[in-house]
């Protein structure tokens, strides 16, 4: 299968790449830019952005078999500043840093603006500039600063911006100029393909051996859980762990589809006491998450014994996950832990596959569809790993739990019945430490305040604020303090990823 390597060098934007890659239908894969690979079938190499200034004492460095290849080579940010330094052109700190949007026009043809406008808007994020080109190279591009944005240079194509933010005008353009027009792939790459390969990839891992899964009913686990089942059969154990952290009835809806429904060989574990000792009195999400990770482990740890000693442990890790859990890549700074990657305990005794691992959210949900997977489950709201654990900020305590899933259940309640739901990506409830005076009926009360989050994304890794009728939230509000004893005001979160994440902790 012909692909597109993107060589990390710790852009929080990696991974975005290589989705904008397989958008276009090419194959491509991420890997470290000191990890050993086979060089098989690779016919284009990009450059990602990074953290770091080139001169800096243990920046990474460009492989040699980039240059040895002789493949197409696209840098992007860190990657043109490396590519410039590597064929000894000059990279400085400009008195002008660029970051957000910033206006480039083209000054020389190239392939790789080929058809598009002389000025567009692209997406910057840089305080060193090239300031002097490889001898021989030509410039093609300048920002409305006069710093340079793009250079040729044999095989080598350079640009300043990020094409694959969705805020570059003409970003997809760009990527598919490189991709198809330069390297020559024809973009007939499809998630069937993939699917066709990671099933003959788990069959050959696993062989007859068996493996465990957690089952929580949320799209990522339910995909990873299916597309296992294909590969592997019976010999797939699904475990849905009940630790109290769930959406309101949902243990009796996960029992309900996977095992009466959709077939499969589904135990349920009550944890409720477990998880809620564990977690008493412990207030940092990061503990929090590191506690729940861990609990997931031994709990499975505990139900594979029954099940033959499973070897495999399968779990739903995707794309975002890894990145803001600062797994993808040695130099991407850590956002948080999420369980399925960053509260793992050291000492497990199973091996780890994650075959959705290089697959965005809505990727997902695409497999998802063609494994038959029924729309109602692929399409409900993502859900977090640690469940409410870190939707209730501060500790946890049952009180607490049942009044966020009460709270939670009514606004979802109300985005379904007023045709909100489908209409956003993620909503959702979180109940605050915070405690304010009000008035029911005639006397004084002091009660929790509650916010609603709702959020507008594709694969999650950026993110708008909803903007859902007042009506349509007034309406939620005014159920929420009237049904759910303990909450005496309710607030809407208008904040974007970034500057925060999604969830709150």
């Amino acid at each position: 299968m012909k692909k597109i390597l993107v060589i990390d060098f710790g852009s929080q934007y990696t991974q975005l790449l290589a989705r904008r890659i397989r958008e276009i239908g090419v194959y491509s894969e991420v890997v470290q830019f000191d990890e050993k690979i086979d060089l098989k079938e690779i016919e284009g190499i990009i450059l990602s952005g990074g953290p770091d200034s080139v001169y800096a004492k243990d920046a990474p460095q460009i492989p040699n078999y980039v240059f040895d290849l002789k493949k197409p080579v696209l840098g992007v940010c860190y990657g043109m500043q490396s590519i410039t330094k590597y064929f000894n052109g000059k990279v400085k700190k400009e008195k002008v840093s660029e970051y957000g949007r910033t206006e480039i026009e083209i000054k020389n043809n190239s392939k790789l603006f080929e058809n598009l406008p002389k000025k567009f808007n692209t997406w910057m994020s840089h305080g060193d500039s090239v300031v002097e080109v490889p001898n021989g190279a030509k410039i093609i591009a300048k920002t409305s600063n006069n710093i340079i944005a793009s250079f040729e240079y044999e095989n080598y194509y350079a640009i300043q911006f990020h094409p694959e933010v969705r805020h570059t005008e003409f970003g997809n353009n760009i990527i598919e100029n490189f991709v198809v027009n330069i390297c020559g792939i024809s973009n007939t790459w499809s998630l069937q393909d993939f699917i066709t390969q990671k099933i003959e990839e788990i069959r050959k891992k696993v062989g007859n051996d068996k493996a465990i899964i957690a089952l929580s009913g949320g799209v990522d686990s339910s995909v990873a859980a299916v597309l296992m089942h294909k590969a592997i059969g019976n010999n797939l154990k699904a475990v849905f762990v009940d630790h109290a952290l769930l959406r309101l009835n949902e243990e009796n809806d996960v029992r309900s589809i996977f095992k009466e429904i959709m077939g499969l060989d589904l135990t349920v574990v009550n944890a409720r006491e477990r998880f809620l000792t564990k977690l008493k009195n412990v207030s940092e999400p990061e503990k929090k998450r590191k506690i729940i990770g861990e609990e997931f482990i031994r709990v499975f740890e505990e139900e594979s014994k029954k099940f033959s000693d499973a070897k495999y442990l399968i779990q739903g890790t995707i794309y975002s996950d890894v990145i803001e859990s600062a797994a993808s890549g040695k130099k991407t700074a850590k956002i948080k832990s999420h369980h399925n990657v960053g509260g793992l305990p050291e000492d497990i005794n199973f091996e780890i596959i994650e075959p959705l691992r290089n697959l965005f959210k809505d990727e997902v949900r695409n497999v998802g569809e063609i494994l038959g997977i029924p729309k109602h489950i692929l399409y409900r709201h993502p859900f977090p790993g640690p469940g409410l654990a870190i939707r209730i900020i501060e500790d946890i305590t049952e009180e607490k739990l049942e009044i966020l899933k009460k709270v939670d259940n009514i606004f979802i309640e109300t985005l379904r019945d007023t045709g909100w739901y489908n209409k956003v990506w993620q909503a959702f409830a979180v109940l605050t430490p915070i405690k304010t005076v009000g008035v029911v009926g005639d006397e004084r009360s002091y009660e929790y305040v509650v916010s609603l989050r709702s959020v507008d994304s594709v694969e999650g890794m950026t993110a708008d604020w909803s903007r859902i009728p007042f009506e349509v939230l007034d309406k939620a509000s005014r159920r929420i303090t009237n049904e759910v004893k303990g909450v005496g005001r309710v607030v809407y979160d208008i904040t974007s990823k970034p500057p925060s994440t999604i969830e709150w902790e």
